[in-house]
C-alpha cells in the first residue's frame, strides 16, 4: 500500500513522514510513504495526506502552483473515494472558503468556512498553541475508535478554526474559551485541526488507524 503526503511548500514535512513510517512499521504493514508534489504519484496512491502550515490563502496558492494537483485531489478523493487525511490547514482547505486575510476558495468537500478564533475568555492567547483534550463524538469511526474512552490530548497551533455547516460532520471538538472543531469527516475523508504527528501516542494511534482504514 502507498501513502502520498502532498508537498506544496507548506512547511517541513519530515516529521509527518517519520510518524507515518513509524506507524506503518508498528502496525506490521509494508506501506510506502511518499512525500510528493507530483499529481500522477498522488493519483497512484492508496491513501492521501494533505498537511498544512501557515495562512489559508497561502496554502491554497501553493496547491494551485502545482499544475493538475487540485484536479488530481478531486478525482481520487471525491470520485474514486480513496482515504484522505487533512492536517491543520490541510483540514481547513476541505472547507468552502477561508476568511484569513481576505476570502479564499477552499476545496468545497465539507460545507462551511474557516474563521478567526474568538475565545470568550479574553485572557486566552491567539494563536491557540499547546495541548488540549479532545471531546470525541464519533465513537464508531474507525480512525477514532482507539481514542474513545481515554484522555486524548493533542497538540494545536492555529488562529483560525473550521465552522462546519452540518454538525454530523464534526467528529470531535476541543475547548479553548468555547468549542472549537478539532476533527471533521464524512465518507472517505477525515481532517484534524491538531497535528497528529506532534501529538505523541494519541496522534500516532490516529495515524495508524488511518493507515488501516478502508472506507
Amino acid at each position: 500500500m502507498s501513502v502520498a503526503i502532498i508537498d506544496y511548500g507548506s512547511g517541513n514535512l519530515r516529521s509527518a513522514a517519520k510518524a507515518f513510517e513509524r506507524m506503518a512499521r508498528e502496525r506490521g504493514g509494508s506501506d510506502e510513504i511518499l512525500v510528493t508534489d507530483k499529481p500522477d504519484q498522488v493519483r497512484a496512491a492508496d491513501h492521501i495526506v494533505l498537511p498544512g502550515v501557515g495562512a489559508f490563502g497561502d496554502c491554497r496558492a501553493g496547491l494551485e502552483a502545482l499544475p493538475g494537483m487540485i484536479d488530481a485531489l478531486n478525482e481520487i478523493v471525491t470520485v474514486k473515494a480513496r482515504p484522505f487525511l487533512g492536517i491543520c490547514v490541510g483540514m481547513q482547505l476541505m472547507a468552502d472558503e477561508g476568511l484569513e486575510n481576505g476570502r479564499h476558495q477552499g476545496l468545497g468537500w465539507i460545507s462551511g468556512a474557516v474563521g478567526k478564533i474568538n475565545p470568550a475568555d479574553e485572557t486566552l492567547k491567539i494563536p491557540h498553541m499547546g495541548w488540549n483534550d479532545l471531546s470525541i463524538s464519533a465513537t464508531s469511526h474507525p480512525v477514532l475508535n482507539s481514542l474513545s474512552g481515554q484522555k486524548a490530548e493533542t497538540y494545536f497551533v492555529h488562529s483560525f478554526a473550521m465552522q462546519v455547516s452540518d454538525p454530523e460532520q464534526i467528529l470531535a471538538t476541543t475547548d479553548y474559551g468555547g468549542e472549537i472543531t478539532a476533527i471533521i469527516g464524512r465518507d472517505n475523508m477525515i481532517g484534524t485541526q491538531f497535528h497528529p504527528e506532534k501529538s505523541q501516542r494519541a496522534g500516532l494511534e490516529l495515524i495508524g488507524n488511518f493507515l488501516e482504514w478502508r472506507p
